[in-house]
């Protein structure tokens, strides 16, 4: 076993063994842990060719930090990830998103869970070594993070170029000459990159997109939203389009 990252809790890992999004080396769960989620959880394993561990408190707390593991721990290996190509085919109107430059793992995680509850087709990152914060993101998305459609690419412009060359609008969260996500059509095949909070995206990157958009507030304030309630307003405004529709133009 190599590279053997740390799953924590029922929603986390019942996710990564329904998205088959990683291989799982080992399951243990607390021997006295009777819930119906933990039987289901020991059915679903069994059907991936994974065996249960009924096991102590100490053997789970010996694998872990906190508390917040309900009794359920997974050792798993590394994200399988697809390719660019695989987010968007055989989709009508893909709905992409990239998360550059999101270093938090919580945030990221949470971003994650908003767009994935939206219904966005996919998520792409940088690479980068997600293995330490792999328990962090999958519970911090409620699972979202093992179960969205995930492909890497080494920079945002060469996800943006790949995805511009097969018909989709690429979109960048922005306040410099940006527009209202009420007042534009976000509709159409779209891949729409969010910045983190302390650096966002480049200047060169944002100049270079085909919209730039900003969320209106409803009062005067000069800071920007967080990632996580970012995430949420655009992947929602997206849907409520997409669902009504047509745009608002």
């Amino acid at each position: 076993m190599t590279d053997a990252a740390v799953l924590e809790g029922l929603i986390s890992v019942e996710a990564a063994l329904r998205a088959g999004s990683r291989e799982v080396h080992a399951l243990y769960i607390r021997r006295d842990l009777r819930e119906p989620g933990a039987a289901r959880l020991i059915r679903l394993a069994a059907g991936v060719g994974v065996t249960a561990e009924r096991v102590s408190d100490d053997v789970i707390a010996a694998r872990v930090e906190g508390k917040t593991h309900g009794g359920i721990v997974a050792l798993v290996g590394e994200r399988r990830f697809v390719s660019l190509e695989a987010l968007i085919e055989g989709r009508e109107r893909p709905f992409v998103v990239m998360l550059d430059g999101v270093e938090d793992p919580f945030n990221f995680g949470q971003a994650v869970r908003a767009f994935y509850a939206a219904g966005a087709d996919g998520l792409v990152v940088r690479p980068r070594n997600w293995m330490s914060a792999a328990g962090v993101v999958a519970r911090s998305s409620a699972g979202a993070s093992e179960l969205m459609p995930t492909a890497v690419a080494e920079t945002a412009l060469d996800a943006a170029q790949y995805y511009r060359s097969q018909g989709l609008t690429v979109a960048v969260t922005d306040t410099d000459r940006a527009q209202s996500i009420y007042e534009v059509d976000l509709t159409a095949p779209l891949f729409l990159v969010v910045g983190g909070e302390k650096r966002g995206v480049t200047r060169s990157f944002a100049n270079a997109a085909d919209m730039r958009l900003k969320i209106p507030y409803g009062r005067e304030f000069r800071q920007s939203l967080g990632t996580t309630p970012a995430a949420a307003a655009l992947a929602f405004e997206v849907m409520r389009q997409r669902r009504a529709g047509g745009s608002r133009k």
